[in-house]
């Protein structure tokens, strides 16, 4: 199995490239970088520099959308991304969330993200493809793995049946995570295909006293509750309280500026008891050695990768490097 890590675009372009050089030489397979154009900066400008700065990591979008942008620009930039990094590119997409709320637009529908997906898919492949009212190609087109990312069970079906790989939001809990991987290959099965390899996306940190630092995942916790999550928490054992409007926080709660401020408004409706039952059950809190037994444990369900994020979007993953050792 393989082992990612999320970083955030959240510094200039030069400290970004010293430190996906430092994420390659640690020993990590894949840097994920997410998409939202108003929070960092632009993925796939971020994405070429990462490919130009190292030799062997896996460099994806995690994720980009179809909303913010038309399908032929994303098309043009995963092409463009995939010449600085021959072989070494993967193109995220999902319905938006982080990228479409700040512009007071809506997330895709699966529909959309369907079409957008099939636009994107024959460009890439140099064919033509029909627009409103015009026939147009991609010069110089390039071959890219498209991966979907999806919590739901209908985008979850959906990636197994059109992508190239699919990006699990489940965490690592055993039953939300068997439930989502045999989601992605009911879609497969659906389309007569073979299963897609599965990246499973868990928040880490390092940790001697995961009591104490689970509070930090409150917001994360109400975040998934609130977004569908309800069902598959309690099937842990956990209980959230998902209130008719979401605490305020700019520009969301997930992705907070103010993260102590984000902890506290979560306080009424995510317990101590349960944020740290999320963190030992969903998440990878522990130890060095501790989160590398975990990994070997869900490295046995199948999966391709895993990608770890750290708790914030304006830092780098710095407490992470060590994880991939050893």
């Amino acid at each position: 199995m393989k082992i990612g890590l999320r970083v955030p675009p959240c510094a200039a372009l030069p400290e970004l490239a010293e430190f996906v050089r430092e994420v390659e030489a640690a020993g990590f397979d894949e840097a994920w970088l997410p998409d939202s154009q108003l929070l960092w900066r632009d993925v796939f400008a971020t994405a070429a520099v990462a490919g130009m700065a190292t030799s062997r990591l896996t460099l994806g979008t995690a994720v980009t959308n179809v909303v913010t942008r038309h399908p032929a620009v994303v098309a043009s930039a995963a092409r463009t991304v995939a010449e600085a990094a021959p072989g070494r590119f993967v193109l995220g997409l999902g319905v938006g969330n982080s990228s479409v709320g700040p512009v007071g637009l809506a997330p895709s529908r699966q529909a959309e993200l369907r079409s957008g997906i099939a636009v994107i898919r024959d460009l890439l492949a140099g064919q033509d493809v029909g627009f409103p009212g015009v026939k147009a190609k991609l010069r110089d087109p390039m071959t890219v793995p498209l991966h979907v990312a999806a919590s739901g069970p209908r985008n979850l079906r959906l990636a197994g049946e059109v992508a190239d790989g699919a990006i699990l939001l489940s965490g690592v809990s055993r039953e939300p995570l068997t439930a989502a991987l045999s989601a992605v290959r009911s879609g497969a099965d659906s389309a007569g295909r073979a299963p897609v390899p599965v990246t499973v996306s868990a928040f880490c940190r390092v940790t001697d006293d995961v009591e104490r630092d689970a509070r930090e995942l409150k917001p994360i916790c109400l975040g998934i509750a609130s977004n569908g999550g309800t069902a598959s928490l309690a099937r842990a054992g956990i209980s959230v309280r998902v209130p008719e409007r979401l605490p305020q926080a700019y520009p969301d709660l997930v992705h907070a500026e103010s993260w102590p401020a984000a902890i506290e408004a979560c306080d009424p409706y995510v317990s101590d008891e349960a944020v740290l039952a999320f963190a030992r059950e969903f998440c990878l809190f522990g130890t060095i050695a501790e989160i590398r037994g975990r990994l070997r444990e869900v490295a046995g369900f199948g999966v391709a990768s895993i990608l770890l994020q750290h708790i914030g979007s304006y830092d780098l993953p710095r407490a992470l490097l060590g994880v991939a050792g050893g």
